[in-house]
């Protein structure tokens, strides 16, 4: 099994007691036999606000990261996701965002495929470079209002 996916499936697992834990990166990377960078690594790369998570560190002698799967009432999570894609998104944002959005039951997975399908690379290639983000971005925000109305 990949290390990263290992740190992540322990986090995840220890997530689902009660949507919070605290770790020490150390304690944590001593754990699993790596080292502390490879725990930064799967916390920036799957533990993001997009993936639906809030990660808190302290610095210091009692230093720790707090991390907490976000939950949100569903009109909520609506408008945070639409202002949270601003004016331009790319498409491995959308992914992650249709995922959290797929594992926390908002939508199918056919319409999360449907979705993806829109807002893919290809899709946006004959638009100029300069514009295909902020092109995405408006197509997502409506085929999410439309969707999760």
């Amino acid at each position: 099994m990949n290390l990263s996916k290992e740190i992540a499936d322990l986090i995840v697992q220890m997530l689902a007691e009660n949507g919070t834990v605290e770790i020490r990166r150390n304690d944590l990377a001593e754990r699993l036999g790596c080292v502390p960078s490879q725990i930064n690594y799967v916390l920036s790369s799957r533990f993001t606000p997009e993936h639906g998570y809030i990660v808190e560190s302290r610095r210091g002698g009692g230093g720790y990261i707090k991390i907490t799967r976000v939950t949100y009432n569903y009109e909520a999570l609506k408008m945070h996701l639409i202002n949270s894609i601003g004016d331009a998104v790319d498409e491995k944002t959308c992914r992650a965002h249709l995922q959290n959005l797929c594992a926390n039951g908002l939508l199918s997975q056919k319409e999360a495929s449907i979705m993806a399908a829109a807002l893919c690379e290809n899709a946006y290639r004959d638009i100029p470079q300069a514009q295909r983000n902020m092109v995405r971005a408006a197509v997502f925000k409506q085929m999410l209002l439309v969707s999760m109305a």
